[in-house]
């Protein structure tokens, strides 16, 4: 929705470009969970109304709400109730949607992570700003997808624009793992039940039972069973094994370390 300070990123339904697809994504998931939804939908709603009609309705209007359930019902493919950003990409013509190449292609939340431990070194949970091209042509490479030195300067660019927010040149894991379909960003399952660095270091140290410092693919299974337990997280075995494939993804051959698993689950960690 709009504000008095900030006008919305005009939609148009000519080609947009990659940046432009970014700004209109940053503004209605404003809340920056993963989806527009709720009232955020009702303003995309009506902006998009304006765009094609030159004029909206009252989102209170029994009009309104009828043109968005058919809506819904063409883009919503899911059908949670909610768009996610690759649902936007069908709905807004872009030049060449960039980060619909990066769903498609990229693979698993676990390729995902494996490229990410690669320029992650350091472990500290963010890549520099200047490794951000090589991250992203590794992830297509993987693909078979190559794209010139122009156009993957243009998608370096964009993907800084859209996390890079404070300008100190680094990326963070929670923040690109968004390149990822919502369903494969095991990240986004566990933003609500993060834990502080006083429960972390407890959970750690109860499944590090010989305190040799990491722990492995087993325990971490009684880990996420139990933290999903306790938090009243719902899921299944599949997502578990998905959830602990990405996380592995991060490990020294089978080893995960303190530093690794806090990335993903401690919330005073330097995410």
């Amino acid at each position: 929705m709009a504000t008095k300070t900030q006008q919305p990123p005009q939609l148009q339904l000519d080609e947009i470009t990659a940046a432009q697809f970014i700004d209109i994504w940053k503004h209605y998931d404003a809340d920056g969970n993963g989806y527009i939804e709720g009232k955020e939908l009702e303003g995309f709603f009506h902006e998009l109304e304006v765009a094609r009609h030159g004029a909206g309705l009252d989102p209170d209007n029994a009009v309104f709400k009828e043109k968005m359930i058919e809506f819904m019902a063409n883009f919503d493919k899911n059908k949670d109730g909610r768009i996610e950003m690759s649902e936007l990409a069908q709905i807004l013509p872009t030049e060449e949607n960039f980060l619909l190449c990066f769903r498609q292609y990229v693979g698993s939340s676990s390729e995902f992570m494996t490229a990410w431990r690669l320029y992650d070194n350091d472990r500290s949970g963010y890549i520099e700003s200047n490794e951000l091209k090589g991250f992203l042509s590794d992830l297509l490479e993987k693909a078979n997808r190559r794209y010139d030195d122009k156009k993957l300067n243009e998608y370096t660019a964009t993907i800084l624009k859209m996390f890079d927010l404070n300008g100190d040149g680094k990326l963070g894991l929670s923040e690109m793992a968004r390149l990822l379909p919502v369903q494969e960003n095991f990240l986004l399952k566990f933003q609500d039940i993060t834990l502080n660095t006083e429960e972390f270091n407890g959970l750690f140290t109860l499944y590090d039972k010989d305190g040799n410092g990491y722990i492995d693919e087993q325990e971490l299974d009684a880990l996420l069973k139990d933290l999903c337990d306790k938090k009243k997280m719902k899921v299944g075995p599949e997502g578990l094994g998905s959830y602990k494939a990405s996380i592995m993804a991060l490990s020294d051959e089978g080893k995960l370390y303190r530093t690794e698993l806090e990335i993903v689950l401690c919330r005073d960690s330097t995410l």
